[in-house]
């Protein structure tokens, strides 16, 4: 049966408004704000993650870079993201220095894939997006670690980051960027490149595009 023209020209409408609200709502993803200075929140006490109320765990506002340094074999260091067994590995030359299971983008917010570097760390940000279930607030996400490339500019703040409103790990879940065991961050945070100068909650590789440590994602 075929629908009367004057009902065919609202219900056309409707769905293009949908779909470009949710083509630029991924267009515009941000996992998090990349000028975020690193400082931690004190008086935030609860993030909101898929529905649900969950409990901000105090960070220790002390730098730790000094006990947790990767080995410095002068071997490049990288970082492999394997979105399907969603695991990532950190690499120098060829010698692991370590891997966990991860949580990668959902199929409608994907982790991109390709090349990457390291732009950005710091030490905690806020991170809000999303709408309905999928709406998300998330105060002092520690160890950031921003990402871009020549197609993904850093401003779109994807990110390896730790995570304390789920240990789901293994399975998807976030709204692209890599969700990380907060101690492994950690390790990855002091470890990956910009180095951190000490005292300091943020760095930025902005003058040599190519000081951050190369960060590989594929399927």
């Amino acid at each position: 049966m075929r629908l009367p023209f004057y009902i065919l020209i609202p219900l056309t409408l409707i769905g293009l408004v949908v779909f470009l609200t949710f083509k630029n709502s991924k267009e515009s993803l941000a996992c998090g704000n990349p000028d975020s200075t690193g400082e931690i929140q004190t008086d935030q006490k609860y993030a909101i993650f898929e529905g649900k109320k969950v409990s901000v765990p105090e960070l220790a506002d002390t730098l730790s870079q000094s006990k947790i340094l990767g080995s410095t074999s002068g071997e490049e260091k990288w970082i492999e993201v394997d979105l399907s067994e969603q695991k990532l590995r950190a690499w120098e030359g060829n010698n692991l220095f370590l891997e966990t299971l991860v949580s990668t983008g959902l199929p409608w917010f994907p982790t991109p894939t390709g090349e990457f570097r390291i732009w950005a760390k710091v030490r905690a940000t806020k991170m809000e997006g999303g709408s309905g279930k999928y709406y998300y607030y998330l105060p002092n996400v520690p160890y950031v670690m921003f990402i871009e490339s020549d197609k993904i500019p850093g401003f779109r703040g994807y990110s390896l980051h730790g995570t304390y409103w789920h240990n789901d790990f293994g399975k998807v879940h976030s709204h692209g960027c890599v969700n990380l065991p907060t101690s492994v961050a950690e390790k990855l945070y002091y470890w990956a490149n910009p180095p951190l100068p000490e005292d300091k909650k943020s760095i930025y590789a902005i003058e040599d595009k190519t000081a951050g440590t190369r960060v590989t994602i594929h399927e």
